[in-house]
């Protein structure tokens, strides 16, 4: 047979040697859903163009369209119909927020083309405790973003079809595991796939629209028919409070504006061109349509109420009544609020495997899975909003109250970050390059007009984070006021273990390794058979010095066990361990400790452990697991090596 790891000549005259392992994962159940593994190298492969890169990353924004107008009027309804006059200017407020946004974001991605977003442009500009604020802030953005848009996607279907109502919570828990499978798949797979019901959302909204305006224009167009009831007013007057809270509660459509910041790495090269290209289109498609909705949706006495939405009372009234038209911008509305989700999906996992690489998150989710994309990260995401999918009962109006803290935070931080990174670019001198972490700093002549673009962003972010905290604390945005903090002495603490690990992993300093002289091994046995005999081998292959402990509980197969050992022990001591209490780890792990307290300086103790495998797997539940108690109870003994010896059963 052919030797499949040949040695060649230069590898004779070294100690290490390098090999491609030529392993393809064999055909499963999981290659059938989640499709055939990829090869590191088909990662440039896996990227996207603007088309694809819109239904992806811009879903979340777009998706916003449908319930944006619709927060509004729920707050000035506190007044009354007469007070919904207000809601277009607010739009017009939103739409120039969204343009600050999108010109401060556009910077971004041409400074930063590696992505990352907020968390790398506070990292490299304001330092690690901003930058941990914003990635923590982000993070529950996405989680939150998961958990709206998808409750939000099953309010639209029970508004077309009353009777799933009761079975909103299961929905919208089903729509969660389906994206999560689907963007397992890998980004390109699950980009095309998205890609058809993001398009089919903007065509139906844009047939709505302009159906809409078109019937307005020429008188044709009434009052909402049969519309959902008015609640009471609560107060006598329009406030600024109460302008300030429907400002907050509309500012949910601009979040997701960051997502593309953050997927840079996503899209075909030029990666940062057609990332702004993308960020430009996804803006002007999501100002057009959010005011459009809100002025129809004004003119047309329109009411918000978790029984019908607004959109439903809309698209009813534009197609005059619930035909296909209506059935389709139903069904359209519906897809994208549950594909606002893919965004989350697609930037959650980034964002976590940077904070990962950085130390303030596990390791594991560093990790691509068989499709390229982060899986740990991805599932993650699906389990924690799916609880919270449980939690709030899936109310959009419950959940709305979470969701924009965190996104305007990472705003702020954001833009005051590239603020700085102007400043500093500015004061170089012409053809000095600063390599910084995220990208490399250059003199930039218009230093000061992009410091103040940005700097006016971090004013405007911050404001509206304010006004939302305020007039939405009682409501349940004190949850993520304190949540963001606890998630980023969570972080520290993380980075603190990884740190201190590294520390005491380090070979600086440490010396030479250092010659055991002496290697004793203690071999346990719950009594004598092919095993035992199979772990004896290997234990004497270790060492001379063995001894085999016996655990009693019952005097009469102690004797029949010393008896057998006396023809299968090949001559190696056996201690016999009574215990009256009839206890096994106890005394053996006591018997171990007191061995272990003699150990000389370069002594080393093995504990080899003999291990039957069962034919089938379930097979285990029927046997005590010993070796695995045991091992688990001397992990933390220094100074002591565990050794399985497994003998498979035939």
């Amino acid at each position: 047979m052919r030797n499949p790891w040949p040695i060649t000549k230069e590898e004779t005259e070294s100690n290490v040697f390098e090999r491609v392992a030529e392993y393809r994962p064999p055909f499963s159940w999981r290659t059938r859903l989640f499709g055939r593994p990829l090869s590191s190298a088909d990662a440039p492969h896996q990227t996207i163009g603007k088309t694809i890169g819109l239904a992806v990353f811009a879903s979340d924004a777009l998706s916003s369209t449908a319930y944006a107008t619709e927060e509004i009027l729920l707050v000035l309804a506190a007044v009354g119909a007469a007070a919904f006059v207000y809601a277009f200017p607010i739009a017009i407020a939103i739409v120039a927020l969204l343009t600050i946004l999108t010109l401060s974001y556009e910077q971004t991605i041409h400074a930063y083309p590696g992505g990352g977003g907020a968390y790398i442009v506070a990292r490299d500009n304001l330092g690690e405790l901003p930058a941990q604020t914003a990635g923590a802030a982000l993070l529950t953005d996405y989680i939150l973003t998961v958990s709206v848009s998808v409750a939000s996607g099953v309010a639209q279907l029970t508004s077309a079809y009353p009777s799933l109502f009761p079975y909103r919570v299961i929905l919208s828990v089903v729509l969660v595991l389906l994206i999560m499978v689907i963007n397992l798949r890998g980004v390109k797979e699950s980009g095309v796939t998205f890609s058809i019901p993001t398009y089919f959302f903007l065509g139906m909204m844009f047939l709505t629209v302009g159906i809409g305006f078109y019937r307005y224009m020429t008188g044709s167009l009434g009052a909402v028919v049969n519309p959902p009831p008015l609640r009471a007013p609560e107060m006598a007057s329009v406030s600024l409070f109460l302008i300030l809270h429907a400002f907050s509660n509309g500012t949910t459509a601009v979040t997701g504006t960051e997502a593309i910041s953050n997927g840079i790495t996503a899209f075909k090269e030029p990666k940062s061109h057609n990332a702004g290209i993308t960020l430009i289109w996804m803006s002007a498609i999501l100002g057009t349509l959010f005011l459009g909705i809100t002025y129809l949706a004004v003119k047309m006495g329109t009411i918000p109420s978790e029984a019908e939405t607004v959109i439903s009372q809309l698209a009813r009234t534009v197609f005059q009544g619930q035909g296909p038209l209506y059935l389709a911008a139903i069904s359209a509305t519906t897809l994208i609020l549950v594909m606002a989700a893919n965004t989350a999906f697609a930037d959650f996992p980034r964002l976590s495997a940077l904070h990962a690489g950085d130390g303030f998150l596990p390791r594991q989710l560093t990790y691509r899975g068989s499709r390229l994309v982060y899986s740990r990260g991805i599932i993650a995401l699906a389990l924690i909003a799916s609880a919270l999918i449980v939690l709030f009962q899936a109310s959009v109006t419950a959940l709305i109250p979470l969701y924009a803290i965190g996104v305007f935070l990472s705003f702020t931080l954001s833009q005051a970050g590239m603020a700085c990174r102007w400043w500093k670019a500015g004061h170089l001198a012409p053809g000095v390059e600063v390599q910084e972490p995220g990208s490399v700093l250059r003199h930039e002549p218009r230093w000061a007009l992009k410091m103040g673009i940005n700097g006016f962003g971090s004013i405007c972010a911050a404001i509206v984070m304010v006004v939302f905290a305020a007039t939405k604390f009682r409501d349940g945005a004190w949850i993520v006021v304190l949540l963001v903090p606890a998630m980023v002495v969570v972080f520290f603490a993380i980075h603190h273990h990884y740190r201190d690990l590294a520390a005491h992993l380090s070979l600086e300093d440490f010396g030479p390794p250092q010659r055991m002289s002496r290697h004793r091994v203690i071999m346990p046995i719950s009594g004598v058979h092919r095993g035992t005999v199979a772990a004896l081998r290997y234990a004497r292959s270790l060492s001379d010095d063995i001894t085999v402990v016996y655990v009693s509980m019952d005097p009469a197969e102690a004797e029949r066990v010393r008896n057998k050992w006396e023809w299968w022990g090949e001559g190696v001591r056996l201690i016999v361990l009574h215990s009256p209490y009839r206890l096994f780890l106890e005394p053996l792990v006591g018997y171990i400790e007191e061995i272990a307290a003699q150990r000389q300086p370069n002594e080393t103790i093995t504990i080899v452990v003999p291990q039957f495998v069962p034919r089938r797997r379930w097979h285990n539940l029927m046997h005590t697991q010993a070796a695995m108690w045991l091992r688990m109870a001397l992990l933390f003994k220094r100074g002591v090596v565990v050794t399985n010896v497994p003998y498979q059963l035939e």
